[in-house]
C-alpha cells in the first residue's frame, strides 16, 4: 500500500512534542507519546526524527524562530523612514536616540508577557535543557546570536549582546519568581545599556 503524502506531519509531530513537554515536562517526552499525541503511527515520529534529541532541537528551533521572527517585525529595529538596516546620520541608535530602542525592545517583551504564561514557561524549559543535553546547546546558542545580529543594526554589536542579556535575565526573573512585569525598570536597565550606563 502506498504511503499516504502528508507533507505536514513532520512540523505536527513537533507542534505535537511541544503540546508534551508544556503538559508533562521533558522527562515526558517520547516517541510513544507524541505518536499518541499527534494521532500518527510511531513509525512516524522516529522516521521523522531518529531520536529526542533530534526532536528536542527542532522544538527549540521552532521557538528560536518565533522570538527572532518578532524582534524583526518590531520597531525597535526600524532605521530612518521605519526601514530595517544601518541607521543614518543621527547616529547607531536612530533618530529616537538610546529611548527610543530601550523603549520598543521594553514594549517587545511586555507583548511577549501579556501572552500565554505558559507558552513563554515551555520556551524556557526548553531552552535550559541546554544544561544537561549538549546537543541543544548550538541550538540555544543560535538564539543569541541572531537576536545579536538584528539588534546590531541598532547599536553596536558589544551593546546589543548585553541587550540581549538583560532581556534574557529579566525573563528568567520573571518567571522563576512569579512576578509581575515590571515596565519602568526594564525600560531604565535598558536605556542605561544602549547609551553606555550613563
Amino acid at each position: 500500500m502506498a504511503r499516504r503524502y502528508d507533507p505536514g506531519r513532520r512540523e505536527r509531530i513537533v507542534d505535537a512534542a511541544l503540546r508534551v513537554i508544556a503538559a508533562d515536562g521533558i522527562a515526558g517526552l517520547s516517541h510513544r507519546t507524541v505518536a499518541a499525541e499527534a494521532d500518527v503511527p510511531l513509525g512516524s515520529t522516529t522516521y521523522h526524527f531518529g531520536s529526542l534529541d533530534e526532536l528536542l532541537v527542532a522544538a527549540l528551533r521552532r521557538y528560536n524562530d518565533n522570538f527572532v521572527r518578532e524582534l524583526r517585525g518590531s520597531q525597535a529595529l526600524a532605521g530612518p523612514g521605519g526601514a530595517s538596516g544601518p541607521s543614518g546620520p543621527s547616529g547607531p541608535a536612530g533618530p529616537d536616540g538610546p529611548a527610543g530602542l530601550a523603549e520598543e525592545l521594553t514594549r517587545l517583551l511586555g507583548r511577549w508577557f501579556a501572552g500565554e504564561r505558559g507558552a513563554i514557561e515551555l520556551e524556557y524549559e526548553l531552552y535550559l535543557a541546554a544544561l544537561r543535553r549538549p546537543v541543544l546547546r548550538p541550538v540555544a546558542a543560535e538564539w543569541t546570536e541572531e537576536a545579536v545580529e538584528l539588534l546590531s543594526r541598532r547599536t553596536d554589536r558589544e551593546t546589543a549582546r548585553a541587550l540581549v542579556a538583560l532581556m534574557d535575565g529579566v525573563c528568567l526573573q520573571v518567571l522563576l519568581t512569579g512576578g509581575a512585569f515590571d515596565v519602568p525598570r526594564t525600560r531604565e536597565m535598558l536605556g542605561r545599556i544602549v547609551d553606555g550606563g550613563g
